[in-house]
């Protein structure tokens, strides 16, 4: 078993750390309430529904960040298993194949292994999410642009 975890914890694989909130912080806070209603039930409507007095862009936030941090973790263990020779191409089932393109390295939409498409699409997310531009660690700094600029991507 540990050396199992070692593998999957291992520096030179694609597993990534938690992105953490800073404990004392409006977000952490945000955060530990998140938590708390989803181990509550399954009433969606109440889970993502936005707390009295708290600020609509600091929760979204959170909530990508802890989506972010689920999918990741999948990721990580899925990327164990499929690799470029078993998972030669990037697909949704036999119908739908993804191909990448985020216009520098590849300007056109490009085939690609899903390891390699999964990785590339894991950092894309992330460099998007420590943006501060986007999504800015103090609190409630958001750009009146926030929900244009989340759309857009």
């Amino acid at each position: 078993m540990a050396l199992c975890l070692g593998q999957v914890f291992s520096k030179d694989k694609t597993f990534r750390p938690r992105k953490r909130f800073e404990p004392g912080t409006q977000r952490f806070e945000l955060y530990k309430r998140a938590q708390a209603s989803l181990k509550s039930g399954l009433d969606l409507r109440k889970v993502v529904q936005l707390p009295d007095g708290e600020n609509i862009n600091d929760w979204i936030a959170v909530h990508v960040v802890d989506f972010f941090n689920r999918i990741n973790l999948i990721y990580g263990t899925l990327s164990e298993f499929c690799t470029e020779k078993s998972c030669p191409i990037m697909s949704g089932g036999p119908r739908y194949e993804y191909r990448w393109q985020d216009g520098d390295q590849y300007k056109k939409p490009t085939k690609l292994p899903a390891l390699i498409y999964m990785n590339l699409l894991m950092n894309w997310i992330e460099s998007l999410i420590n943006n501060e531009d986007i999504f800015p660690t103090r609190e409630s700094l958001f750009q009146r642009t926030f929900s244009r600029c989340a759309r857009r991507y």
